[in-house]
């Protein structure tokens, strides 16, 4: 028996609901707006989406329009690029064999970005890996952004199975390349791909050369491109051997992950991003190495008749601290400073008890703004406001 068509009408009236909802609606409602499309339309649509695609490329009904795959059809019928269309025919086909994660990602609780981290997950390491640990999955994706929850998912291959990791791994360094334009209209346009190794080498020694000035003006990809520019023209006037200092690549890695146990988590880039263990052993060959066990170690390090905060205590207090620690700033490591919670000047020791990491901003507030910190739950450390500032604040009120 053959069905009616699909509800294009129906679905063409929601749209303009929508729309003029967000055309009447308060500044204060948009937020609650743009979450609500993606939880009740956008991301439960894709969902149904997926289903189609899984239905119509089991009937093979593509072939009828001369398409020579799914992926084609998808190209050329639904204003999809060939990345997009391939993705959603993953998708498709994983989400048949993962059903908490199909009706999660029908309910809008798991976004399609979560489902897509999933469905290449699935691909890495076989569906039935996903399967057992799927609720525990999901329930780290409704409280992730896609970025975060991306390395949970590799880190989850590398314990599966750190072969597959590291051959997807090796996969992804075979795709690195730079492309350099020819000058035109006095501008040369640059676009590549690199590994997540390589992205964190570049990240980090951009960061370490974007010095920033009280009148700097100058928009982020500007600071960065000005970076990478005194980054070449320092490295082509240094030595042809490449001895001499090189940026500093943080990994956070597991005993079991250096000594390639089954089972270790991967390595953690501290920029963000994850490395399979064996990218770790093989940095490890030419890298400092600095342990931390616990508490009782990193509370034992050594104090200096210094100010200055010894390499050691300083590693120990970022591995602590991770960003810095006032209020919701999250600005990590080599953006801040070692700050004596007790100053130096007045007797406090450079242990990592009396120190915490602050951004420069937050640094200066606490030193030059007269500001105070005072420790919060969960650890964190809010900002009090100098006595001037609350005098003010009670005056205007």
């Amino acid at each position: 028996m053959a069905t009616s068509g699909p509800p294009i009408q129906e679905t063409q009236a929601v749209v303009r609901q929508w729309a003029d909802w967000f055309r009447r609606a308060d500044d204060a409602e948009l937020a609650d707006g743009l979450i609500k499309i993606r939880e009740a339309g956008i991301d439960p649509f894709e969902a149904v989406f997926a289903t189609g695609v899984r239905r119509f490329e089991k009937s093979g009904e593509y072939v009828a329009d001369g398409a020579l795959g799914i992926v084609a059809w998808l190209r050329s019928n639904c204003k999809l690029s060939g990345g997009a269309a391939a993705e959603r025919v993953g998708i498709a086909r994983q989400l048949e064999h993962l059903p908490e994660t199909q009706k999660a990602f029908a309910r809008g609780e798991v976004g399609y970005q979560h489902v897509a981290v999933l469905a290449r997950t699935a691909e890495h390491v076989g569906t039935a890996a996903v399967a057992t640990a799927e609720a525990s999955l999901l329930k780290a994706a409704e409280t992730m952004d896609p970025g975060l929850f991306t390395a949970v998912a590799k880190n989850f291959e590398h314990r599966v199975d750190a072969v597959a990791a590291l051959a997807e791994a090796n996969r992804a360094y075979e795709r690195r390349y730079l492309h350099l334009s020819e000058p035109s209209d006095g501008l040369v346009r640059m676009d590549g791909l690199l590994d997540a190794e390589g992205g964190a080498i570049l990240r980090t020694a951009l960061n370490a050369g974007i010095m920033l000035g009280n009148d700097d003006d100058r928009t982020p990809g500007q600071r960065r491109a000005d970076a990478l520019v005194d980054l070449c023209r320092r490295k082509a006037g240094g030595p042809a051997t490449g001895a001499g200092p090189r940026p500093h690549l943080v990994i956070r890695a597991s005993l079991d992950t250096l000594l390639g146990t089954d089972g270790a988590p991967a390595g953690e880039l501290e920029v963000g991003g994850s490395v399979p263990g064996e990218t770790v052993r093989r940095l490890a060959c030419d890298a400092a190495l600095t342990r931390i066990t616990g508490r009782g170690e990193l509370e034992a390090e050594i104090s200096r008749a210094s100010r200055s905060i010894p390499p050691s205590t300083r590693r120990a207090l970022e591995a602590r601290d991770r960003t810095c620690v006032a209020g919701r700033c999250d600005r990590p490591p080599q953006w801040t400073d070692g700050h004596h919670l007790q100053h130096w000047t007045h007797g406090g020791p450079t242990l990592l008890a009396n120190l915490v990491l602050l951004c420069r901003r937050h640094h200066r507030m606490v030193h030059e703004g007269g500001w105070g910190l005072r420790r919060g739950e969960h650890g964190r450390w809010g900002l009090v406001p100098p006595v001037k500032l609350v005098a003010a604040r009670a005056r205007s009120a």
